[in-house]
């Protein structure tokens, strides 16, 4: 399983230096980079598109959004942003794509919580014609199954479940004939080395485990794997 790591310091106010923690990052070991789409909550988070270009120029790895929420944006728009942070990181690209789960960020850009699902799907079939990268479906239920049928793969959120929930949602993922699999924004808790040995177990291809300044550091991190 490879070892990727949130570039967003979620926990943090900025300024922070975002190239100075990529290529710690990097020089530690991990194998990818993954930004976060966060615009209604707490503090600033950068923007996923700023930050992973920043990344992409100083590092030689995968980047990733974890996720955009589509419905937030005009598809030629979020295309053309795409296609820019491309001209910089080249086939090193992974878009992680969402509908959203948090009110708030829609409030925040006026738009319509309650048809994100609608609006995603529509947006993400525009996009398919307009961008090349592989597309990650960031959902949970029965998008599980969706995410294996019509997506490149599977963004899971070690976030906001359990080991146990994530492992059964693998477990669908797979029957289904899903691709790549991914758990991302994997707490860096004082189990943390065990969850990451059930998760290469389960059959993850990746874990994106959340780094703050505060600890633990990286290098620790990336030995437990």
């Amino acid at each position: 399983m490879r070892l990727g790591a949130t570039l967003a310091h979620l926990s943090t106010a900025p300024p922070y230096a975002v190239t100075e923690w990529a290529r710690r990052l990097a020089g530690a070991g991990f194998e990818s980079l993954w930004a976060p789409e966060i615009v209604g909550r707490g503090g600033l988070v950068p923007d996923p598109f700023v930050a992973l270009a920043a990344a992409a120029a100083v590092t030689d790895l995968e980047v990733g959004t974890a996720t955009v929420q589509v419905p937030l944006h005009p598809p030629a728009e979020l295309a053309h942003r795409i296609r820019s942070l491309q001209l910089v990181c080249g086939d090193r690209l992974t878009l992680g794509l969402s509908p959203g789960s948090t009110a708030t960020d829609y409030a925040l850009l006026d738009r319509d919580f309650h048809t994100r699902f609608r609006v995603f799907d529509e947006n993400v079939a525009r996009l398919r014609d307009l961008v090349s990268p592989p597309f990650l479906l960031g959902s949970w239920g029965a998008n599980v199954e969706k995410a294996a049928r019509r997506f490149d793969g599977w963004l899971a959120s070690g976030y906001r479940r359990t080991p146990d929930e994530i492992v059964e949602a693998l477990g669908r993922f797979r029957a289904a004939g899903g691709g790549r699999a991914v758990v991302c924004a994997v707490p860096a808790t004082p189990d943390l080395g065990a969850v990451l040995a059930r998760y290469a177990a389960a059959g993850f291809d990746d874990a994106v485990v959340v780094l703050d300044p505060d600890g633990p550091d990286p290098e620790q991190v990336r030995a437990l794997l």
